[in-house]
């Protein structure tokens, strides 16, 4: 074996991969880049070529034109003679960029050749984006982090240079593997020992070293008009070529997900939706945030919706009136961020689904059908009800850049309005459970029903959420985001923000929305428990005690009392608001029709 042979052993006794070290690889690197030259009568494009006309000619085989055909007067004759043949039938666009990207890679090339090169990506970057090859894409961002403009440019340029040039090494001596580029490695075939420069290996299901490496390119190059465009598209060509090694990754993910041992007893399975990239980048000043809401009320119900959240900075609302009607869709749609959608029977067969009968499903049909469409819309959607309003402490925006890129979604607490005759209610109940209280003082605020009723409340106590959009496999339900079929693992508590749920605003509303709620709504029986809940605690006053019985819980747990607001401010589980929506439509939309 030659000493020269840069073997097992040699690395192990620490000898350079390349006799002769770093020197040798500078030197070996110079050697290719010597100027090119010209002969007599020869000169590069000029700075000030008209770049247009050249998108609508075309490269001429070169061996057609004696000008251009051998033999070569120079290298840089010869040069462009290899790029003409290379690039017939393509644009001289193409080819200019070509050959400035030849003279760019030398040590030394006519001064105004780096302000053309930006001229023509500036001025013609969408038609090269659309019919340059990926090889030379890699080749023109490499030349921006050469000579690139801007710090961007050449932080963008020089990073996806390294990325795209340890891409080629690795997956040319992965071909050696006999595996094709498209099929992962088998999961029981993974070597001990360390990694180069003692590194950990990859946490196949949990690392997150593959999506920040792609998400910091891609915001980092947010930040330059010129370059983002083509390390987006060269971003985008990687994330969906299924033969990567990042799409490699994730299939092992995927394997290994599934061997994973179920949790122990009480512990929840983890299931995190991936955050988009973009997600790093947003502030309270370019955060868009909306709402959709599947709806069957008059117009004023939907009016006063719809106005308190235009009024707290909603950019849109997606509302979709489950029971249509000609007037209210157009007083809506009057306003320029309100987009309804009218769910008749020609709706849902455009759909090309049933329309379900539980309207929870149409819920959730709905939303899903949103949060898949909006993403270049908006950043966050909230799923709530026409009869639910966000009561925040902060501007909405604000909260939401506060929440971790690592969260796919965002859960908004409940607050049940106390009923009062007297106008809009200004105090709201909060659950044992969100306000740190021992499931024991349920009984001191609710003497006679408290044991029959979760939190305390009538209504539903999980709130309701935000989720990411632009995140694929999901789906938005009433309370939750599902990522692939299952819950997503990854939700934050967003603070700072209550939702009002207007429940039970008054007996007479209790009263006439009891047939729909025990038999469709948030009173049906959910389960075979034994214990009285509040499903068999409703139907035992409604046969018993009849609307004498139905009153008395109302007024224990619903009406706002002196009483009530004392037992429950003693546990800090009472809210105390200004709220008037009808305000809120007078300043919006004026008088209704």
């Amino acid at each position: 074996m030659s000493s020269d042979d840069p073997s097992d052993e040699t690395i192990k006794n620490n000898r350079p991969t390349w006799p002769g070290g770093i020197d040798a690889v500078l030197t070996q690197m110079e050697g290719r880049r010597d100027a090119i030259t010209y002969a007599e009568g020869e000169a590069p494009p000029p700075a000030d070529l008209d770049l247009a006309p050249l998108a609508l000619q075309i490269v001429a085989d070169p061996e057609d034109d004696p000008s251009e055909d051998r033999p070569f007067r120079s290298s840089y004759h010869r040069k462009r003679f290899d790029l003409r043949r290379e690039l017939q039938g393509q644009s001289e666009l193409v080819f200019l960029n070509g050959l400035l990207i030849a003279h760019l890679r030398k040590r030394d090339f006519p001064a105004h050749l780096p302000a053309l090169f930006h001229r023509l990506w500036a001025e013609q970057g969408p038609h090269l984006l659309d019919t340059l090859d990926p090889r030379w894409l890699v080749s023109a961002i490499t030349t921006f982090g050469d000579h690139g403009l801007t710090a961007t440019q050449r932080s963008v340029g020089l990073a996806l240079t390294v990325l795209f040039g340890t891409m080629k090494l690795y997956e040319t001596e992965r071909l050696y593997s006999g595996q094709p580029a498209d099929r992962p490695f088998a999961l029981d075939r993974k070597a001990g020992g360390k990694l180069p420069l003692n590194m950990d290996a990859y946490s196949i299901v949990n690392g997150g070293l593959d999506v920040n490496m792609i998400g910091r390119l891609w915001t980092e190059a947010e930040a330059d008009p010129v370059i983002a465009p083509l390390a987006h598209h060269l971003l985008d060509l990687l994330i969906h070529d299924d033969r990567t090694l990042f799409r490699r990754l994730m299939v092992m993910r995927t394997r290994k997900a599934r061997q994973t041992p179920e949790p122990a007893p009480g512990k929840r399975p983890g299931n995190p939706a991936p955050v988009p990239a973009e997600a790093a980048s947003l502030t309270p000043e370019t955060l868009r945030w909306g709402l959709v809401s599947t709806i069957r009320a008059p117009l004023p119900v939907i009016a006063r919706f719809a106005a308190h959240h235009l009024e707290l900075g909603a950019q849109a609302l997606h509302i979709y009136l489950d029971s249509p009607e000609a007037e209210t869709a157009a007083f809506l749609e009057r306003h320029p961020k309100i987009h309804v959608s009218r769910c008749d029977d020609a709706w849902w067969q455009a759909t090309g689904k049933p329309r379900p009968e539980a309207h929870q499903l149409r819920q959730a049909h709905n939303a899903t059908r949103c949060l898949r469409a909006v993403h270049d819309e908006l950043d966050w959607l909230g799923h709530i009800d026409a009869d639910e309003f966000l009561l925040p402490d902060r501007p909405v925006a604000e909260l939401l850049s506060e929440v971790s890129r690592g969260h796919a979604l965002a859960r908004v607490a409940p607050v049940e309005a106390l009923a009062n005759d007297a106008g809009w209610p200004r105090h709201f109940k909060r659950t044992h459970h969100h306000a740190g209280q021992k499931k024991a003082v349920l009984q001191e605020i609710y003497p006679t029903f408290g044991m029959h009723l979760y939190g305390g409340f009538q209504s539903h106590t999980s709130g309701k959420v935000f989720a990411r959009t632009g995140i694929a496999d999901t789906r938005l339900g009433i309370h939750t985001l599902k990522y692939r079929g299952e819950d997503a693992s990854n939700r934050a508590k967003l603070e700072g923000i209550h939702l009002v749920h207007l429940h039970a605003p008054s007996w007479e509303h209790f009263r006439d929305h009891l047939a729909f709620r025990r038999t469709q709504g948030s009173y049906r029986a959910r389960s075979e428990r034994k214990e009285m809940g509040q499903a068999n605690l409703i139907a035992f006053l409604a046969e018993e005690e009849g609307a004498d019985g139905l009153r008395m819980l109302f007024d224990e747990v619903c009406a706002d009392t002196p009483e009530l607001r004392a037992r429950l401010a003693a546990h800090d589980m009472l809210l105390t608001r200004a709220f008037d929506p009808d305000a809120a439509v007078a300043r919006v939309f004026g008088a209704l029709p």
